[in-house]
């Protein structure tokens, strides 16, 4: 008998199946494919110069060649207080952030601090790819609770008192939603946040997209909007989305002192601190000048428009308009069932396959959010490859 090298718990976790298809589409473009990649949640913008220039200081600083505290610069943390107060009216003490290596990383630090075997999350679906894989990483029982497009994608009270047992520790909230682009309004941000607290259950609140709300959407802040609910929650966010920042790997948590002390403990013994540079960049991009914010989502406004509209026209396609984030989440049910190219597609992972064979166009299936038959695509790519590929996928199906 072989004994496996691998521990249980890492065989049973996925792949992300976003980064696995970015990784597929960016190996054929680099073969010289004419590959067109809606999968990549992350703006195609460059960094802004001064975040850049700030970056470039630090690393001539002999100062930030050393470590510095694990829960971050006290200087990047107080911007992370200012910030929240500035942009959604959570007031917070410096004490209760917590700087990760990306939100990614903020949200593993919050589970693996806060979870047992047996503690029960509930995580809306559609939902993002690790949200469940993270769960289960830290030993907790991961309970989807289903939306449809029906519902704009949006959970209702009623929703988590169903799923709600004697086991449930952790709601995950997620406004604007990856993968639909779905908003909250305030009042349902407030209503789900009076029965977290009322019900005694903890809500994590990821707050990545805050900034890419479109119209007359309105991002309102769990813990602002529920004040009764805000000694039981944690805020994650980062300067990925927002600054176009993926690469420098800067997120944080917000979170009640006895739970940041927690985090901090724990980050402590496994990563130390954040790179001081990329902590310096965060910094400069909270605290200075933010015009690139609001040139950026009036850019992804025009594309979330064009993208919409270009899917909903596509026969047996129908989308919704996001007022979020920077996806769309289409729903190819009506597609599915039937030949296409030659070849029979039974499901959105098949349609996924066939479209970046046949037309070279790369988006992420349903599947892998929880909801087969719809599929991810991101628009935050140039407006001429984004109408071409919604052309692409168009002359396919069409």
């Amino acid at each position: 008998m072989t004994i496996s090298p691998l521990s249980q718990r890492i065989l049973a976790i996925e792949e992300s199946p976003t980064l696995a298809v970015t990784a597929k589409a960016k190996a054929l473009k680099a073969a010289g494919e004419p590959v067109i990649g809606f999968g990549a949640g992350e703006p195609d913008f460059p960094t802004p110069a001064h975040i850049v220039e700030a970056a470039a200081r630090a690393c001539a600083d002999p100062v930030n060649h050393r470590y510095t505290p694990a829960q971050g610069l006290p200087a990047l943390r107080q911007a992370i207080a200012d910030k929240t107060r500035r942009d959604t009216g959570y007031e917070v003490a410096a004490d209760m952030v917590t700087v990760a290596n990306g939100g990614k990383h903020a949200l593993f630090n919050v589970f693996s601090a806060m979870l047992d075997p047996g503690d029960e999350v509930l995580i809306p679906s559609p939902y993002w790819v690790s949200y469940p894989e993270q769960v289960r990483l830290a030993g907790g029982d991961v309970v989807v609770l289903e939306t449809t497009k029906e519902t704009g994608f949006r959970v209702s009270v009623d929703d988590l008192e169903a799923a709600r047992t004697d086991r449930t520790k952790l709601l995950v909230f997620v406004s604007p939603s990856n993968p639909t682009g779905a908003v909250y309004p305030p009042d349902e941000v407030a209503a789900i946040g009076a029965w977290a607290a009322a019900n005694d259950v903890w809500v994590l609140t990821d707050e990545i997209y805050e900034h890419l709300v479109y119209g007359d959407a309105e991002m309102a802040s769990l813990p602002v909007v529920a004040p009764e609910a805000a000694a039981r929650t944690i805020v994650v966010n980062g300067v990925a989305k927002t600054y176009a920042m993926t690469g420098w790997r800067v997120g944080w948590s917000i979170a009640p002192i006895e739970v940041a002390r927690g985090i901090n403990n724990m980050q402590s013994q496994v990563t130390s601190n954040v790179s001081n540079v990329a902590q310096i960049a965060a910094l400069e991009a909270l605290a200075g000048p933010q015009d690139a914010v609001a040139e950026m989502r009036a850019a992804f406004d025009r594309r979330r428009l064009i993208a919409a509209e270009g899917l909903d026209a596509i026969p047996g396609v129908t989308c919704l308009e996001p007022e979020g984030a920077f996806y769309v989440f289409p729903s190819f049910e009506d597609v599915l069932g039937r030949d296409i190219a030659g070849r029979r597609v039974d499901s959105t992972l098949e349609l996924a396959a066939l479209l970046l064979d046949e037309v070279k166009v790369a988006v992420v299936p349903g599947e892998a959010f929880g909801a087969p038959g719809y599929a991810r695509l991101s628009y935050a790519l140039g407006d001429d490859d984004l109408v071409e590929g919604i052309e692409r996928i168009a002359k396919l199906l069409g």
